[in-house]
C-alpha cells in the first residue's frame, strides 16, 4: 500500500437546526479542505463522533469520500467501547473508499496493555482495510504505551498510531518505534507539535484547527517538505497561539465547531448538552474574525 502521508482535517459534522446531519454542508467542508490539499479524517474526536449513532457515522465516510473524489484521501475513524462494536462499524465503513481506518483505544472498560493489544489484533484482523491505533488518554481513560505500540506494530493490518495524548514525550515515544520501521507510521494529534512531529519522522497529522484554518495547516507540512523552516515556523506559531487562546474557553471540540461556525454558519452547533453562549461565545467569534481562513 503506498504510504499515507500529509496533513489532515478531523473535520467537523455539520449539524442543521434540528441536530441532523447537514449533508451539503459536509461536502462544502471537505471540497474546502480539498481545495488546499488537506486530507480529510471523518468522525473523529472534533467530527463528535460520541454524539453520532452508528448510521450516522457510515453516513458521513460516505459523504466525505463522495466529496473529496479521488481529490485527498479519506480517513474514517471507526473506535466503539467494545472490540465487537469497533469490528461491526469498521465493516461498515470499509468498503466505502476510505484508505484506512483508525480506533481509539476502549473508553469506560479499565484496560491493561494486553487487552489493549487484544482488542486491536482482533480488529486488525477482521478488517481488509489499514488500522491506525488512536492514542487519546485524556478522552478514554486508556493509555497506549510505546512498548505496546511496539508490539501491535507487528501485525501486517497496522500501520501506524494517531497519537493525541497531548505531549512531546508521548509522540516522541511513537515516533521512535516510526524510525525502527518502515511499516509503522505516526500521524500527529496536537496541533501544538506539528512541526516538531515532522521533524523527528511523523508521516504528517490530523488536526482539529484546521478546520478553522486549512491554509495554515498546509503550511507546516507544505513549508517543512520544500524545505522552507523558517516559513514553516511562522505557520506553526500562528497555530500553536491559535490552540493556546481558543482552548482555553472549554472543550476543544466545541471550541472548534463553534469558532468555525462563526465564519461558515451552516456547520451549525454542536450536539446537546454543549452550550456556549455569553462572553465565552464573544471571545470565541474575535477569535475567529482574527483566524478563520475563507478557501
Amino acid at each position: 500500500m503506498t504510504r499515507i502521508t500529509g496533513p489532515f482535517v478531523a473535520i467537523v459534522t455539520p449539524f442543521d437546526a434540528e441536530e441532523s446531519v447537514n449533508a451539503a454542508a459536509l461536502r462544502r467542508q471537505v471540497a474546502r479542505q480539498a481545495a488546499v490539499g488537506n486530507g480529510v479524517f471523518c468522525a473523529g474526536t472534533n467530527g463528535e463522533f460520541y454524539a453520532l449513532s452508528f448510521e450516522e457515522k457510515v453516513k458521513v465516510a460516505a459523504i466525505c469520500v463522495e466529496a473529496a473524489g479521488g481529490r485527498v484521501p479519506v480517513l474514517a475513524h471507526v473506535g466503539e467501547i467494545s472490540t465487537h462494536q469497533t469490528i461491526a462499524l469498521g465493516k461498515a465503513v470499509q468498503g466505502l473508499g476510505v484508505r484506512a481506518v483508525s480506533a481509539i483505544t476502549p473508553s469506560f472498560i479499565a484496560c491493561s496493555q494486553d487487552e489493549l493489544i487484544d482488542h486491536y489484533r482482533q480488529v486488525a484482523d477482521a478488517l481488509t482495510v489499514p488500522v491506525y491505533l488512536y492514542n487519546i488518554p485524556a478522552r478514554t481513560g486508556n493509555t497506549l504505551q510505546p512498548d505496546t505500540a511496539r508490539t501491535l506494530a507487528e501485525h501486517p493490518n497496522i500501520i501506524g498510531i494517531k497519537d493525541s495524548a497531548g505531549s512531546q514525550e508521548s509522540l516522541d515515544g511513537f515516533l521512535a518505534i516510526a524510525r525502527e520501521r518502515s511499516d509503522f507510521d505516526v500521524l500527529v494529534g496536537p496541533d501544538s507539535l506539528v512541526l516538531h512531529g515532522l521533524r523527528h519522522g511523523a508521516a504528517g497529522c490530523i488536526s482539529g484547527l484546521g478546520n478553522i484554518a486549512p491554509v495554515t495547516l498546509n503550511g507546516i507540512h507544505a513549508s517543512f517538505v520544500r524545505g522552507d523552516l523558517a516559513a514553516a515556523e511562522e505557520h506553526q506559531t500562528r497555530f500553536s497561539t491559535l490552540r493556546k487562546d481558543l482552548y482555553a474557553f472549554g472543550f476543544p471540540p466545541a471550541m472548534v465547531k463553534r469558532a468555525l461556525r462563526h465564519a461558515v454558519p451552516d456547520v451549525g452547533a454542536s450536539r446537546a448538552p454543549v452550550l456556549i453562549a455569553g462572553e465565552v461565545d464573544a471571545r470565541i467569534a474575535a477569535l475567529a474574525a482574527t483566524y478563520a481562513e475563507a478557501v
